[in-house]
């Protein structure tokens, strides 16, 4: 056996497997939480464990939904991480994007991106990834926020429903060599 078969975790074989577009009898070889292998079924890829794939069932990639408002800290009755994250996984979804706006303090600066992520600690059953915020006077926060890994930016043109995510009145939209960022001004 290769030396990748020797290493892995996890072993999924089914005989309804979505890889590349087409469903088929395969195996899906897991280590670190990485697929490292998708083979035709009765490959003998072997693991630690090994999960036989109910023929009734169809085996998918995981979703990734990028709008989602997880409102933790500050409105966790809303929407706080556990109950967002535990919904997301029932439902198949791996990885979700919080957006910006109704937590307390909304995600527009790097400090309230320390918050969100201290807030997510210990609650998390899917991966997380963050939007940052575009609003009147953050245009400076923008490039650290960039630089702490959000995925974009999300601005308002019209009021946004929440005190905390002014709209802008104006936007400029310009190309920096690091990304495409709003800078706004009132």
């Amino acid at each position: 056996m290769n030396e990748p078969q020797t290493r892995l975790d996890l072993v999924l074989r089914g005989r309804r497997v979505l890889a590349d577009g087409v469903i088929a009898a395969r195996e899906v070889g897991v280590r670190d939480g990485v697929i490292v292998a998708v083979e035709p079924l009765g490959r003998a890829l072997r693991a630690g464990r090994v999960v036989d794939v109910p023929d009734a069932a169809v085996l998918l990639p995981g979703l990734v939904d990028t709008h989602v408002h997880v409102n933790e800290p500050g409105r966790t009755e809303w929407e706080g991480f556990a109950s967002a994250t535990r919904a997301a996984a029932a439902g198949g979804v791996t990885t979700v994007l919080d957006m910006p706006l109704n937590s307390i303090p909304p995600t527009v600066t790097a400090a309230a991106l320390d918050e969100k992520r201290a807030a997510a600690l210990g609650k998390l059953s899917v991966d997380v990834g963050f939007w940052g915020g575009a609003v009147p006077g953050n245009s400076g926060d923008l490039e650290p926020l960039h630089d702490e890994g959000v995925f974009g930016f999300k601005c308002f043109l019209l009021p946004s429903g929440v005190d905390e995510f002014p709209r802008s009145r104006r936007t400029r939209w310009s190309a920096t060599s690091r990304c495409w960022a709003a800078s706004t001004r009132s």
